[in-house]
């Protein structure tokens, strides 16, 4: 992933898919807050062909099947979606 974080959010979702997950680099701004074609071309190359590329790929399909894990049945996320609706339905 390349992050180009340009307002609100973006910045922070950058923060953390560089320096967090590790899944992407983030492209720099240049001192008037374009990112320039040479820029993303490089970021494409590290992510695809580099050394650091490869981290990045083995580090998004970690993520991938620790997401998969949680949405799954009986994971945490549908666990916590269960009782969730246990309580919404005992509410009324």
């Amino acid at each position: 992933m390349v992050a180009m974080p340009q307002w609100t959010d973006q910045p922070t979702n950058a923060k953390f898919v560089k320096d967090v997950w590790e899944i992407g680099v983030r492209a720099k701004q240049d001192e008037k807050g374009i990112v320039r074609r040479e820029i993303i071309e490089e970021c494409i190359k590290l992510v695809m062909e580099k050394d650091k590329g490869k981290l990045i790929r083995e580090n998004a399909k970690n993520w991938k099947e620790i997401a998969r894990n949680v949405v799954d049945e009986a994971g945490s996320s549908d666990k916590n979606i269960e009782e969730f609706v246990s309580k919404l339905v005992t509410i009324s």
